[in-house]
């Protein structure tokens, strides 16, 4: 599908498009998910919110401007929607959004403000995908996939490589996964300028999409899906992304909704990071133990996309846990009172 080429040449197209998001040690916590070194790759600081920008401004910057004239057009459960309406806004063109009827509605607030169109679609991604499609085969639009375009993923992978240059001893990448473009782009560039880093993909429990394929060792649809996270809803993958990750990535765990809330609650209490659902997934793998690491690892997890999931409802005291003199939960001793 892509060469680490493609995401070399995406990184030079979109620098001054995009921001170099912060590499954020995560330390001087008061509960540490881990005793490794943890690191936050902050992508919800991008523009509009997501990693996302990075893959639809690759894809703008590489259309004819004949074919934009007619306006673009996507299906989204939002961040991707968001990227392509900023996207559309810079070239001067129309944009139709499609979003499932589960995004966030502060996020559809936030694609009204782009001046984009919104087309609420009943169901799960893929049919905000068709109408998409069927829309732009009248309209004449042109259609940017949020996972399955070459170009959408090669800019995902410039996260890649900014990474392998920030954290040049890292260990592990943990990173949130929907239709898998975002994973696949990354792990193209960190296979070739880290090869020793372990890759991990986060799903929902309720949208297996990828461990799916990777336990049936081919291309699985799921009968159904039972997951609040729009982001990261999706019945099926592409199969070239599919082989990506069959070759690149190392493992991918399953997190709950509520695994991913708490974990941004956490991200709001601990370190004041509005993340969505999404964007906490990395983290939540790591405070339920679903990815393993070793005390000295450098660990990097991707805050993907912004969100108010994180501090629209409180952190709950046992979540939060007490603290020792070191910052880790403290223990109690048989009479009752704090173990140091």
């Amino acid at each position: 599908m892509i060469a680490f080429a493609d995401v070399e040449a995406a990184a030079g197209r979109i620098k001054g498009s995009i921001r170099r998001t912060p590499l954020l040690a995560a330390t001087s916590l008061r509960q540490p998910p881990v005793e490794a070194k943890l690191f936050l790759k902050l992508e919800c600081l991008q523009p509009t919110g997501s990693f996302k920008d990075r893959g639809a401004m690759n894809r703008l910057l590489t259309s004819e401007p004949k074919k934009l004239a007619r306006g673009v057009v996507t299906a989204s459960g939002g961040n991707h929607g968001l990227a392509v309406a900023r996207a559309a806004t810079m070239a001067g063109v129309a944009a139709t959004i499609f979003v499932s009827e589960a995004a966030a509605p502060y996020k559809l607030t936030k694609l009204d403000a782009w001046g984009a169109k919104v087309v609420r679609v009943a169901g799960h991604w893929d049919a905000a995908r068709d109408a998409a499609l069927a829309f732009a085969a009248d309209a004449g639009a042109e259609f940017f996939h949020p996972f399955a375009d070459p170009k959408v993923v090669a800019g995902q992978g410039t996260i890649g490589v900014e990474l392998a240059a920030e954290l040049p001893d890292i260990d592990v990448v943990i990173v949130a996964v929907g239709g898998g473009g975002l994973i696949g782009g990354l792990s193209v560039a960190l296979r070739t300028l880290k090869p020793g880093a372990r890759i991990i993909g986060v799903e929902p429990i309720g949208s297996p999409t990828l461990r799916a394929c990777l336990e049936a060792g081919r291309l699985v649809r799921l009968d159904r899906i039972d997951t609040r996270v729009a982001t990261m809803a999706c019945p099926q993958t592409e199969e070239s992304v599919f082989q990506i990750v069959r070759r690149n990535v190392d493992d991918i765990v399953l997190v709950s909704d509520d695994d991913m809330l708490e974990a941004a609650r956490w991200l709001w209490f601990e370190l004041g990071i509005a993340a969505d659902l999404s964007g906490a997934a990395g983290v939540a793998a790591l405070k339920t133990g679903s990815v393993t690491v070793r005390p000295g690892d450098s660990v990097c997890a991707l805050v993907c996309g912004a969100g108010t999931e994180g501090f629209s409802t409180p952190l709950s005291n046992s979540s939060i846990g007490e603290p020792t003199v070191d910052g880790r939960q403290g223990q109690r001793d048989a009479n009752g009172g704090k173990a140091l």
